[in-house]
């Protein structure tokens, strides 16, 4: 089967192939200059047949004539009958008569034939014979041809001068001599002659024909072919591909200009992988130079956070230790003195809130720290998000009442449930609407909303308010970590920076507005069906 899908594609292609059209027109051209020759070959050999048989048949219309001479002199008239019955029965012979000056038939082998009146008319008798015409060709009843030949009978000094009768010298033409041929020999002939020669003629075309197919397939067909299957085989890929020069003329000089494009195709891919191969091996390089160079520069930028992170640590730490510690003592003098139990009482009372407050401090300081260094483990279960917002909302509905917040609540029904973990998204929440409420210190307006995106992917999660908004200069950094626009000692600058990773774990995204003056807007978008990865401790 693979050996005769070519054979068959050749085939198909032999109609449009440039050797087949080449050949075909060779065909038609010599069909038609063969055909042309044969026609003239055979037209000129009838007129040639025909000059001789005109020729012939001259010469036996003039042999009758002076054969009948003797008896015409001597007014023989059955010596005259005897010897046109004698011609006449010659083969090939029809008839023979003789006409006289007036056209009536004087002696003639067929007892039936009539007068002639072709070349005289009745009233005028015949004086001079100049016809082109002597020679007629017709066909008799059987629908055979005959030749008719006229041979005038001219006035001889020794017939005008005869005794037996006399004619007048002034008569040039005494009468005509109508000889009567039959051509069906010389048809024959030339029907034959013909056909042989229309035979030779086909069988030279073929000949010619032949040679020309052999001729045009060997010099063009074949190189051609090669060439298309050499063409074949780079477009395939098989570069350097060679083809056999056999010949040194233009075809010869094509193949050779072919393998030569071959091999310096293969050169220069092959120059081209080589490249390609040192650029790969100079891209893995510089990528591994890179990568060691991102690695450094994380490195420094983790040791500065950690710098920075120590050093606002220190700070942070060190107000709260330094409170409690001179709280707690003077508390030990107020007991060493015994005052502790009389009138410094409420002020040792007010002096261990003091420093269970502050001790408050560092363990949230200390608790938001580790949850911004180290991941903890989702819980992840399907949750309804206004349910998340809800419970947020009771949490810190007192807040909204201290700090005279309005809240304004808007949660879209039929919301799909997400798969999340419930604790770590109220986390994020509650982060915002603290942060909110902080940026509205003389009271405002508060804004929770949800909502589905329009392709129904994604749920989002609105908090807008209407206070002092973000500087520009903060606005595009507000997620690192450490940075907060809250008064020393309220805050550290990692709510944002952990509500930002709590949202990517869950494939999601927040995004911040802001406008001085007007407020700020966080969106976080959830989506619907993708399930969060949960990374372990």
């Amino acid at each position: 089967m693979p050996e005769t899908e070519p054979v068959r594609d050749r085939w198909n292609r032999l109609p449009h192939s440039l050797s087949a059209k080449l050949i075909a027109l060779l065909l038609l051209v010599m069909v038609g200059v063969f055909g042309i020759l044969g026609y003239l070959n055979i037209r000129l050999h009838r007129q040639h047949l025909e000059a001789a048989t005109l020729a012939s048949a001259e010469r036996v219309s003039d042999v009758i004539k002076r054969s009948m001479s003797y008896y015409m002199l001597r007014n023989n008239r059955e010596g005259i009958y005897h010897a046109m019955a004698t011609m006449a029965d010659e083969p090939g012979m029809v008839r023979v008569r003789i006409f006289d000056r007036e056209g009536e038939i004087s002696y003639s082998s067929d007892p039936s034939a009539e007068a002639c009146y072709g070349c005289h008319t009745r009233s005028e008798p015949l004086a001079h014979l100049n016809r082109p015409d002597r020679f007629r060709i017709f066909r008799d009843g059987a629908g055979q041809r005959i030749l008719g030949v006229i041979t005038p009978i001219e006035n001889q000094p020794s017939c005008s001068n005869a005794a037996c009768h006399a004619h007048p010298a002034s008569q040039k033409i005494l009468g005509v001599l109508d000889t009567n041929l039959s051509l069906a020999k010389t048809d024959t002939q030339l029907a034959q002659s013909s056909w042989r020669m229309l035979a030779y003629t086909l069988f030279a075309l073929f000949d010619v024909s032949l040679l020309t197919w052999l001729f045009v397939w060997r010099l063009v067909g074949q190189p051609l072919s090669r060439l298309m299957d050499g063409t074949r085989q780079l477009a395939e890929g098989n570069l350097g591909y060679q083809l056999e020069v056999d010949s040194s003329d233009e075809v010869g000089e094509l193949a050779g200009s072919f393998n030569r494009m071959s091999l310096q195709l293969r050169a220069a891919n092959e120059e081209i992988v080589a490249w390609a191969k040192t650029l790969e091996d100079r891209v893995d390089q510089k990528t591994r130079e890179l990568q060691r160079a991102h690695e450094h520069v994380v490195h420094v930028e983790r040791m500065a956070t950690i710098g920075k992170m120590a050093a606002v640590v220190a700070h942070e730490i060190n107000n709260p230790l330094s409170g409690i510690l001179t709280y707690a003592r003077l508390l030990k003098k107020w007991i060493q003195r015994g005052e502790a139990e009389s009138s410094k009482r409420a002020d040792a009372e007010q002096s261990l809130d003091l420093i269970a407050e502050e001790s408050r401090r560092c363990g949230d300081l200390v608790r938001n720290l580790l949850t911004f260094s180290r991941t903890a483990p989702m819980n992840l279960q399907t949750t309804d998000l206004n349910t998340v917002v809800d419970r947020s909302l009771r949490l810190i509905a007192h807040q909204f009442e201290m700090n005279g917040v309005e809240l304004h609540r808007e949660l879209s029904e039929g919301l799909p449930a997400i798969h999340c973990d419930a604790g770590q998204i109220e986390q994020v929440l509650l982060a915002l609407i603290i942060n909110a409420i902080d940026a509205m210190p003389h009271g405002g307006n508060l804004w929770v909303d949800t909502g589905l995106s329009e392709d129904g992917s994604e749920v989002s999660l609105r908090v807008r308010d209407d206070g002092s908004g973000i500087p520009t200069d903060i606005l595009s950094r507000i997620f690192e970590p450490f940075l907060t626009t809250k008064e020393t000692g309220k805050g550290v600058g990692l709510g944002l920076a952990v509500s930002r990773n709590i949202v990517e774990r869950h494939h999601g995204r927040i995004e911040v507005q802001s406008e001085i003056g007007k407020g700020t807007t966080f969106r976080v978008t959830l989506p619907v069906s993708s399930s969060p990865t949960a990374v372990a401790t």
